[in-house]
């Protein structure tokens, strides 16, 4: 049947079983939308109070449901105000696709109004982007990008649509999405036979676990794999959860901020297994002494990762959880006894800990771990709230922890929250937030508010950048340039003025009314809790040192 190019792009929606979209219009996307509002019944539209907070709220809906996230912009500013949120979900590996609408077809390249080369500006920050010149090519093209953002290492895909091609003419037909298959081709038996020798030959393995963990849903193959070979565990931020934190073998999170029995006993390990990590520099430390005495085994979906930033002794390409089921088929149950209860000792002696008197942030954290049971969807915003919210809440299940580890945005918890939400309705949600990070898009409380979307949203406020007043303390002779937040801005009244509840707590004994009341409510809610600005996060490891250089409080 003949349609034109905005029906075309809701019935493709639609084949891709998308039942939510985060948007905000204008003049070249109209069409769209006016199409959308057809479909209203069909496709829920939230409309957001910047587009990239419908960036972010498209990736939170991803990370948290696993399918693909859709984000929609108009031209221009529209478009370039999506990039932050695209680049975030392509440093992380998130399945989006941000569909935006041009300038006419004959306006390109003429510096018209609100007209910007979005592609080649997404360019580097997408899997893959596409221009749609031809009406007749839009169908399959939308259909390439869901495929695309969903295969192999998933990814960000962009689609810019000249306004003119969504108002003309093409035939279209119902087609059946195409299914997603795991990436097994370049598994190769010998490299599977060099892994199980090195693991057979080993004394000390150690696990990590990164995010390729998660997005390929290994967990239950994770556990079986470690069961077997008698490791300890650590994960990067992005793998918390692919592997159960309150397990024994559990030693914490790797790297800056990792615990120090996770530092010290990747240090100490004869074998390191990485499974979808790709040793960020806020992992690794010193690249030249990390895990300076292991054999280094690396399982990766992408060949690009692999010997990138640390050579490896044997490397496994594709998907992971097909790559420990068929480790799992091939290896005995061993016994490294001593080993463990090293590692057990080290967890004794340098557990995690914090001042326990007047509020914290670990202990903002704790307590909601606490009154939830662990049974909640964790967003963050960037520096220390996200630091503490990876150490002090523990993660049974993989996609419970929602937050930005390779890019680092500001403003991305938010956002993530509301799209979490909207994807896992049955889910507590609770966003914890720096007052810095609060700044960045607390107009998206509007967008909560206006939709019921009772998200929680936890300030912890130290009135300053936390994370980088933390760096100038330790590294820049306490000189704190521009870091200092110690105006007059209300936070409780800002919520209230954006049509949400605000709690303020200064004391301990306030905090777990304030969570009961929020946990409660059928509307938006901000705790905004007052704790010390001098605050850290610990264990650290200095820039450029060595993982066994980590250090605590107690070390200076």
């Amino acid at each position: 049947m003949q349609l034109t190019g905005a029906q075309i792009v809701i019935e493709c929606l639609k084949e891709q079983g998308v039942d939510t979209v985060f948007g905000y219009p204008g003049g070249t996307i109209l069409n769209v939308y006016d199409e959308l509002y057809k479909h209203s019944d069909e496709i829920r539209h939230i409309l957001t109070s910047h587009e990239q907070g419908a960036a972010h709220a498209a990736d939170g809906y991803a990370r948290a449901t696993g399918r693909v996230g859709v984000c929609m912009a108009t031209s221009g500013p529209g478009a370039t105000n999506l990039v932050t949120g695209i680049a975030t979900a392509y440093m992380d590996s998130i399945p989006v696709v941000a569909i935006t609408c041009n300038v006419g077809v004959s306006l390109l390249g003429k510096d018209s109004f609100q007209e910007v080369d979005i592609k080649g500006i997404t360019m580097p920050i997408t899997k893959h982007n596409y221009i749609v010149k031809d009406v007749n090519k839009l169908a399959d093209t939308i259909r390439s990008a869901f495929t695309i953002a969903q295969t192999g290492r998933p990814g960000p895909v962009h689609i810019d649509i000249p306004k003119d091609i969504t108002s003309l003419k093409a035939e279209y037909e119902y087609k059946k999405p195409e299914e997603i298959v795991r990436l097994v081709d370049e598994i190769r038996e010998e490299d599977l036979d060099e892994a199980v020798k090195l693991i057979f030959h080993s004394k000390r393995p150690f696990v990590f676990v990164g995010g390729g963990a998660v997005l390929s849903d290994a967990s239950e193959e994770l556990k079986r794999f470690v069961d077997k070979i008698q490791a300890p565990v650590a994960d990067s931020l992005m793998g918390k959860g692919a592997f159960d934190g309150r397990d024994k073998n559990y030693t914490g999170m790797l790297g800056m901020h990792g615990t120090k029995t996770s530092n010290l006993g990747v240090t100490e390990c004869d074998l390191l297994i990485v499974i979808g990590a790709r040793f960020s520099d806020r992992v690794m430390g010193n690249a030249s002494t990390f895990a300076k005495n292991a054999k280094i085994i690396h399982i990766d979906v992408d060949a690009a990762e692999i010997n990138k930033n640390i050579p490896c002794d044997c490397s496994i390409i594709g998907d992971a959880k097909v790559v420990l089921r068929r480790l799992n088929a091939r290896i005995e149950r061993l016994e490294h006894t001593e080993w463990l209860n090293h590692i057990y000792s080290l967890k004794r002696t340098y557990p995690l800990t914090y001042h326990k008197e007047g509020l914290t942030g670990p202990g903002v954290v704790e307590k909601i771990y606490e009154m939830t049971g662990g049974d909640a969807i964790i967003t963050t915003e960037v520096g220390q709230n996200q630091m503490w919210a990876a150490q002090f809440f523990k993660y049974d299940r993989p996609r419970k922890l929602i937050t930005s580890g390779g890019l680092g945005t500001m403003g991305f918890g938010l956002g993530a929250s509301i799209g979490a939400k909207l994807g896992c309705p049955d889910k507590l949600v609770f966003n914890i937030a720096g007052d810095g990070c609060f700044r960045m898009n607390m107009n998206e409380l509007a967008t909560a508010s206006r939709y019921n979307i009772p998200v929680i949203e936890v300030i912890l406020n130290n009135h300053v950048l936390g994370m980088v007043r933390q760096w100038q303390t330790l590294f820049y002779g306490q000189r704190y340039s521009n870091t200092i937040l110690n105006d007059k801005v209300d936070y409780v009244k800002v919520a209230e003025a954006l049509g949400a509840v605000g709690i303020r707590v200064t004391k301990n004994e306030e905090l777990e009314p304030a969570i009961r009341t929020a946990m409660t409510s059928k509307v938006p809610v901000v705790i905004e809790c007052v704790i010390d600005c001098d605050d850290k996060v610990w264990p650290m490891v200095a820039p450029g040192a060595s993982l066994s250089e980590v250090f605590a409080e107690e070390d200076l």
